[in-house]
């Protein structure tokens, strides 16, 4: 109560003093915005201003500097790049020449911010994405082969929490050769247990992938040089091509099917992992939320709102690459929606393919077995900041219902390239 009598008295009519009040609510300066800028939805106010680090005015300034803001009202549309609001002309600081000067945008506590322009996507998250990927009728009779694919794909069952659960959408999984399917059935493990349904890429599956293999890799070079320290590769990323040869496709059928925050799995995968992904049919929200390790209480359960979300939309015949921070730094998730606009292919349905590069380093025949006798899964301390980014082995049959996992744990060892040092000799 005492700080709110003490606070200075607001004018009634937004003046140039009040835009600079750094200690108001965020609720106060959307207001402000938004009597200033009375045609401009609350959504895109509040865009500009995380652009410009909460401060009322430049983001004022920014919005009056650009006619062209459009804002999307459900679906995929053409959305001004976030640069825009980021650019402010030195005619408003004592004239001369326009220099833009872009501010880093980062996500907030508790909001969701809204990404639609490629290049925004590029600077704010881990990610690269390119819209209108495949001609046309390619990606059609892409999508056509695998809606009918996926009247066969089944939900998977596992354990959480010493709770059987289903996934949360159907999918399947896709690999070159018939070898390698039952290699895939009889070596591998996916949440503890062995997938009796291993497929071979169907043909626009496997036309598509030499055409995404060279995206990706355009893409990781172009990332490496442009984003990364001194324009080098991370430290465990492979310094060769990445290779895809296998995928998963996950059907979404309705607004509903979604999957929550996750890292995907890198036990076959390596650390550092690259994923490409195509998304086909119904447009669908793909967020990403940086992690926040704690202290040292891990009893609490975790913050998902502690770094604030980024919503990627992801259109149909859009390639997203997940780059080589994804998956030790990040989480991600497909969020269910209130509503779709239907998709004249696939009507409510969206078809997603996870192209993924299995290294053969990171056979189940060369990892770590736990004391139940299987190869162990691979993850990455993501919880405590004293660990954060630390590879480890544990046991993976606690996964699978009616099995008991054991206290199997062993530190991973890589070299500077994601090569893995076993502390055994593989057999």
């Amino acid at each position: 109560m005492d700080s709110f009598l003490l606070r200075k008295k607001r004018k009634l009519s937004p003046q140039a003093d009040d835009l600079h009040d750094d200690d108001e609510p965020t609720e106060v300066k959307l207001a402000l915005l938004s009597s200033l800028h009375p045609s401009i939805d609350q959504e895109t106010l509040l865009e500009s201003l995380l652009a410009h680090d909460g401060s009322v005015s430049e983001a004022s300034l920014a919005l009056k500097s650009s006619d062209r803001v459009k804002k999307l009202r459900g679906g995929m549309g053409a959305q001004i790049s976030l640069k825009h609001f980021a650019t402010v002309s030195q005619e408003h600081n004592g004239g001369g020449a326009s220099q833009p000067q872009k501010k880093k945008l980062l996500s907030r506590k508790g909001a969701t911010l809204h990404l639609y322009d490629p290049a925004d996507v590029a600077e704010h998250t881990p990610c690269t994405i390119i819209h209108d990927f495949l001609p046309r009728q390619e990606a059609n009779d892409l999508l056509k082969e695998l809606l009918a694919e996926a009247e066969s794909f089944e939900k998977h069952t596992f354990k959480l929490f010493d709770n059987v659960v289903s996934s949360p959408h159907t999918s399947g999984f896709y690999v070159e050769s018939y070898e390698e399917t039952v290699a895939q059935k009889a070596d591998y493990l996916y949440n503890g247990a062995r997938l009796s349904d291993v497929r071979r890429l169907t043909p626009q599956l496997a036309k598509v992938k030499p055409k995404v293999q060279e995206a990706v890799n355009a893409e990781i070079q172009n990332r490496i040089k442009t984003r990364y320290p001194g324009g080098r590769k991370l430290k465990h990323q492979s310094p060769g091509p990445w290779v895809p040869n296998a995928a998963f496709v996950n059907c979404y059928d309705g607004p509903q099917e979604s999957v929550g925050w996750h890292s995907d799995q890198m036990t076959y995968l390596g650390p550092r992992a690259v994923i490409g992904s195509i998304s086909l049919g119904v447009t669908r929200e793909f967020r990403v939320r940086r992690i926040v390790p704690r202290e040292t209480d891990t009893s609490a359960p975790e913050d998902a709102d502690a770094a604030g979300q980024i919503a990627i939309h992801l259109p149909h015949n859009s390639l997203l690459v997940m780059h080589a921070e994804m998956q030790e730094e990040w989480k991600h998730c497909i969020a269910a929606a209130q509503s779709i606009d239907p998709h004249p292919v696939s009507g409510n349905r969206r078809i997603n393919i996870t192209y993924r590069d299995y290294r053969a380093s990171m056979h189940p025949r060369h990892t770590p077995r736990c004391e139940c006798g299987i190869p162990g899964v691979l993850r990455v301390a993501q919880r405590k900041k004293e660990n954060f980014g630390k590879y480890f082995w544990m046991c993976h049959a606690g996964n699978v219902p009616g099995k008991e996992g054991c206290s199997f744990f062993q530190w991973a060892r890589f070299d500077d390239d994601g090569n893995p040092i076993y502390t055994t000799k593989p057999t």
